[in-house]
């Protein structure tokens, strides 16, 4: 589901993770090698007209990643190691984006929230991230609290 439905469904989740989006502009973003071994790497998150989208440069290695394996984990960046931060787990399919609009869109928004003026010309790949499950993890009063959407027995997100 997007971001809009995703956060109509689990509205504390979706407000945690877009308050550390904001807070941070990064998440960690884990993808398939090739080879089958996990990559992680650093994206600035975007929502836009209620879908959380990723740029990246083109023909990066997570990008191609993503076009061979849509499979996708989108990890909050955690600064403390007591825990009591937390951090949000996303998991789902990353939807490699064509539309030229979307893309004209999403380059606009880029230049409104981040400062960066990008060329339209230039070739960069974008992807929606299509949300199936998500988790958030926090140390609280001494305690390790987990929090899963949605709430099922066995989802990635409590694997």
């Amino acid at each position: 589901m997007n971001w809009s439905q995703f956060k109509q469904s689990a509205p504390d989740l979706a407000s945690l993770a877009e308050e550390r989006f904001q807070r941070h502009g990064l998440v960690l973003v884990g993808t398939l090698r090739r080879d089958g071994w996990p990559r992680i790497s650093q994206v600035e998150p975007l929502i836009v007209d209620g879908a959380l989208y990723l740029g990246m440069s083109y023909r990066s290695r997570k990008a191609l990643d993503l076009l061979r394996d849509s499979r996708i984990t989108v990890q909050t960046i955690v600064t403390n190691k007591d825990g009591t931060e937390g951090e949000v787990k996303l998991y789902g399919r990353a939807e490699d984006v064509q539309s030229p609009e979307v893309k004209r869109t999403y380059l606009e928004a880029v230049r409104r929230e981040l400062g960066y003026e990008l060329s339209a010309d230039e070739e960069f790949h974008l992807f929606a991230v299509d949300v199936s499950s998500a988790a958030y993890v926090a140390i609280e009063d001494g305690e390790q609290k987990v929090r899963v959407w949605p709430e099922v027995e066995s989802t990635p997100a409590t694997d």
